[in-house]
């Protein structure tokens, strides 16, 4: 899971707190529903000192890489760890489905996919899944910017040589529509809303999620017509 704490739109964002436990906290104890080999938190030197103690605390690693070059900082951790396939969250989505990453991790495997994800479900409730050799060869092989900062970009930009998977989602799960990423203040005030009325002290399923955004856009529709 890459995190960092600087931010340009909602800095610390990950620290905003979410029915008694940190936005950072929710997202490690999602992460924890997938079964895998390797847990780990990956940040930089800035945000490491605040960031640690909670992924700890949650069984996680903490790998520490450049700031801004988060694809060098994946290929370190894949050395470091020693690993064949990368499941890649970021800190900035507490509904975060375990649920959906190991359906996806099952198709991925099945289609021999380079890197995969799902499409349709709710922004913000998805993982990237990545075969490590893919990803150490696009670490070596770019040297954009954009395509460093934002690790999966060079596949698609150049999809040559790899087997890209956009799967859609199944469709208990799709709503395409539906935005659970936390980016900006209202983003934040729309998970307070969802966190006050589904959690209970385990992580928010996708499947309950959808249910709810799917009774409130409906709730909302209806209030619209009325006025």
């Amino acid at each position: 899971m890459q995190v960092r704490l600087h931010s340009h739109r909602l800095p610390r964002k990950a620290l905003l707190p979410l029915e008694g436990r940190s936005v950072l906290e929710h997202v490690l104890r999602a992460l924890k529903g997938i079964r895998v080999d390797v847990y780990a938190l990956l940040t930089d030197s800035r945000s490491v000192e605040a960031l640690a103690p909670a992924a700890e605390a949650e069984g996680f690693s903490v790998f520490v890489g450049p700031e801004e070059d988060v694809l060098a900082r994946y290929a370190r951790a894949v050395d470091h760890y020693r690993l064949q396939r990368v499941i890649r969250a970021t800190g900035d989505n507490p509904l975060v489905s375990a649920r959906a990453a190991e359906a996806l991790m099952e198709i991925h495997s099945r289609s021999e996919y380079s890197l995969s994800h799902f499409l349709g479900n709710p922004l913000g409730t998805g993982v990237e899944v990545v075969e490590a050799g893919a990803l150490l060869e696009a670490e070596s092989r770019t040297r954009d910017p954009y395509e460093r900062e934002n690790i999966t970009t060079y596949f698609y930009r150049h999809p040559q040589g790899y087997r890209i998977g956009e799967i859609p989602c199944p469709p208990q799960w799709a709503f395409p529509e539906a935005r659970v990423t936390l980016d900006t203040e209202e983003d934040y005030a729309l998970l307070q809303s969802i966190f006050s009325d589904l959690y209970r002290g385990l992580p928010v399923e996708i499947d309950e999620l959808v249910d709810w955004l799917t009774r409130n856009t409906l709730s909302r529709a209806a209030s619209a017509q009325e006025d």
